[in-house]
C-alpha cells in the first residue's frame, strides 16, 4: 500500500479562499450585470452626471436586503419629502443562485462535510462578501435635480432657490447587517434544497423530512420565473414594447409572478397608485390599484375586470400537485401521505411568508412651496402593496395539506428511496 500524503490544512484554507472570491467575484459581476441591463432597457443609461453605475450599484444594494435612503431639498422656501422600499427580486434570485452553486460547487462529490468546513467556508464567504458590499453601498449616492414644468417654473426655481433635487444614499450600516444576513440565508437554504449536497453528520436528519419540500418550494418559484419569462417574450413578441418587457424581466419578473401565485392561492393584497408612479406589471394590476384610495387585488376583485384571472387558480394547482408529486418521489418510501401533506403545508406557508415580506412596495414622493403642494404638477405621487399576510400564509399551508396528499398518492407507484421491491409493493 502506498503511504497517504500529509493533510496539508494551509493549503485547503489557501484553495478555499480562492473559491471563496470566485463565488463572491461572480454573484457580484452577476448581479450588477442583470440590474445594468434592466436599468438600461428601462432608459436609465440616460441619467445625467454619470449617475448609471451608481444606480446600479443603488439596484444591487437593495436586492440583498440593504437600505437606500431618498432624499430631497428645494433651498430655503421649500420642502421635499421621499421614500422607496421594493426589492428587485430578479437581481436577488440571480445573485443566489450563482452564490448557491458557487458554495456547493467543491462540495459536489462528497457524502458528509463536517460542520466546521461548511462553518468555514461559510465565514471566507461572508467576510469577502461584506469588502463587496462595502464598497457597492460607498458608490450608491446621487443627486439629481427635477424638473418642475415649463423653462420659465424652472427660472423662478433658480432664482428663489426653490429647485427642486433629489437624491439617494445607501446606508451603509445597514446594507452590511441585512446583506450578510441575506447572504446567510442563501447559503443555509441552498444546503437543504439541494439533493447532494453534504451535511454534517447531526444533521443528517433533516434530510428526509426538510429537502424534498424544501427542493419541491424551490422548482415551484423558479417554474413561475420560466412560465412568466416565457409569456413576457411571446406577448413582446406579438404586441411590440421589446423594451419596458425586457426591463421587468430582469428587474421584477419574480415580483409578478410570486405576487400571482399567491393570488391564485385566494390571498388578497391591498394597495395604491397615484401620481406618476407605476408598477411593473399588467395594465389590468395598475387599473385595480387606481381605481380607489385603498384598493383590493385579489381574485374576485381582479376577475370583475377580466374573467380569465380564475385560470390562475387552475395553473396553480396544476403546478402544485406536480411538485408534490416531486416531493413524494423524493422522499423515502417509509414517509406517508399524511406526513408528506404536513411537510409540504409548512413548506408552501413558510414560501407564501416569504413572498409577502419581499414583495410589498411603497414609494412616495412630494414638493411644496410655502406650503402649497406639487409645485408644476406631477411631482406629487404615491405608491404601496402591501400583503394582507396572516391570510395568506394560512392559504398557503391549506393549499400544501391538500397537494401535498393528493401529489403523495401517484408516488406511490414509482420507485422511490428506501425500497429493495418492485415499485409499488
Amino acid at each position: 500500500m502506498h503511504p497517504q500524503p500529509p493533510f496539508d490544512r494551509a493549503a485547503v484554507a489557501r484553495h478555499g479562499w480562492v473559491q471563496a472570491l470566485v463565488t463572491v467575484l461572480l454573484a457580484v459581476v452577476v448581479m450588477s450585470a442583470v440590474a445594468a441591463l434592466g436599468l438600461w432597457a428601462a432608459g436609465a443609461a440616460d441619467l445625467p452626471d454619470h449617475a448609471f453605475p451608481r444606480v446600479v450599484a443603488a439596484t444591487v444594494v437593495t436586492a440583498v436586503g440593504g437600505t437606500v435612503r431618498l432624499s430631497g431639498g428645494a433651498g430655503g422656501l421649500a420642502g421635499s419629502a421621499a421614500g422607496l422600499t421594493v426589492i428587485p427580486l430578479s437581481v436577488t434570485l440571480a445573485g443566489a443562485l450563482v452564490s448557491g452553486a458557487g458554495f456547493l460547487r467543491p462540495l459536489r462529490h462528497r457524502a458528509v462535510a463536517g460542520g466546521r468546513e461548511l462553518a468555514g467556508r461559510a465565514a471566507r464567504i461572508g467576510l469577502l462578501w461584506l469588502l463587496a458590499l462595502l464598497a457597492l453601498a460607498s458608490a450608491a449616492r446621487q443627486k439629481f435635480r427635477l424638473s418642475v414644468g415649463d423653462d420659465t417654473l424652472n427660472d423662478l426655481g433658480d432664482l428663489f432657490g426653490v429647485s427642486p433635487e433629489v437624491g439617494f444614499t445607501a446606508d451603509v450600516p445597514r446594507t452590511l447587517l441585512f446583506g450578510l444576513l441575506w447572504m446567510a440565508g442563501v447559503l443555509v437554504l441552498t444546503l437543504l434544497v439541494s439533493r447532494r449536497a453534504p451535511l454534517p453528520g447531526r444533521l443528517l436528519r433533516l434530510q428526509e423530512p426538510v429537502r424534498p419540500p424544501a427542493h419541491a418550494m424551490v422548482v415551484l418559484l423558479l417554474a413561475h420565473v420560466v412560465l412568466g419569462t416565457l409569456i413576457a417574450l411571446v406577448v413582446a413578441a406579438t404586441r411590440g414594447h421589446a423594451p419596458e418587457t425586457l426591463a421587468v424581466i430582469l428587474l421584477g419578473m419574480p415580483n409578478l409572478v410570486w405576487l400571482a401565485l399567491t393570488i391564485g392561492l385566494g390571498a388578497t393584497w391591498n394597495g395604491r397608485v397615484d401620481g406618476p408612479f407605476g408598477l411593473p406589471m399588467p395594465h389590468l394590476l395598475d387599473e385595480v390599484l387606481r381605481s380607489s384610495d385603498t384598493a383590493t387585488l385579489n381574485l374576485r376583485t381582479l376577475a370583475e375586470h377580466d374573467g380569465r384571472v380564475w385560470w390562475l387558480v387552475v395553473v396553480e394547482a396544476v403546478l402544485l400537485l406536480s411538485v408534490a408529486f416531486l416531493a413524494a418521489a423524493r422522499s423515502p418510501a417509509r414517509v406517508r401521505a399524511w406526513q408528506h401533506a404536513v411537510h409540504l403545508a409548512v413548506a408552501l406557508a413558510l414560501t407564501v411568508l416569504m413572498i409577502c415580506l419581499m414583495g410589498r412596495i411603497s414609494a412616495h414622493y412630494g414638493l411644496s412651496v410655502l406650503g402649497i403642494g406639487d409645485l408644476g404638477g406631477g411631482l406629487t405621487g404615491q405608491l404601496f402593496l402591501e400583503p394582507e399576510l396572516w391570510r395568506a400564509v394560512a392559504l398557503g399551508a391549506l393549499w400544501g395539506l391538500v397537494t401535498g396528499f393528493l401529489g403523495a398518492l401517484p408516488a406511490r407507484f414509482v420507485r422511490r428511496p428506501g425500497e429493495t421491491g418492485p415499485a409499488g409493493t
